[in-house]
């Protein structure tokens, strides 16, 4: 027999295993400091945004990295456990189920409903866990937002809009254009 969980626990943080004993509602959920974060499926152009990402990221990544998208879980500490829409990894730092630690590139796709936490929440975590760089993609815009760690704090080294090309050095070169990913 199957147990499933119809409540969440009161008066304590939610841990990994708490998120595991959630049914599949087709929500996303995520840990934040022992919160739980839910948010519903994303649009169209979202999609359309990260899978064209995807594509041109994983035909220029290197073969000892692996480019995944979400769900998949990134655990950043027993409390916190992430899915940014794309993320890049060595190979060898994944397991089958999860990247235990952060990933070399943690990338959001902005939504209406997801904005701020990708922007504030989600920024400060990878930084402070050490993610060596962070992107975030505005389909509406559309543009490019980069971070890259400095000194342990990310400064910005990109904002590209529409039909300006975005050049990154890290964790591989690559070059596109925002435009190129909702159009």
């Amino acid at each position: 027999m199957m147990t499933v969980m119809t409540t969440l626990p009161w008066g304590r943080e939610l841990t990994r295993d708490d998120l595991d004993a959630l049914p599949d509602d087709g929500h996303r959920h995520e840990l934040l400091d022992g919160v739980l974060i839910m948010s519903p499926a994303p649009g169209r152009r979202h999609q359309r945004a990260l899978a064209r990402l995807h594509l041109l990221m994983a035909a220029a990544a290197p073969a000892e990295l692996e480019v995944l998208f979400a769900p998949f879980d990134v655990i950043l500490a027993r409390d916190t456990i992430l899915e940014p829409d794309l993320l890049i990894a060595a190979r060898s730092a994944f397991t089958d189920r999860d990247l235990p630690g952060p990933p070399l590139l943690a990338v959001e796709i902005l939504s209406p409903s997801t904005r701020r936490f990708d922007l504030l929440l989600k920024k400060a975590r990878f930084e402070a866990a050490g993610c060596p760089s962070y992107w975030v993609i505005d389909p509406d815009e559309p543009s490019i937002i980069a971070w890259d760690l400095v000194d342990g704090t990310y400064a910005e080294t990109a904002h590209v809009r529409g039909a300006d090309t975005f050049r990154a050095r890290s964790p591989f070169a690559v070059e596109f254009r925002p435009n190129d990913l909702v159009g």
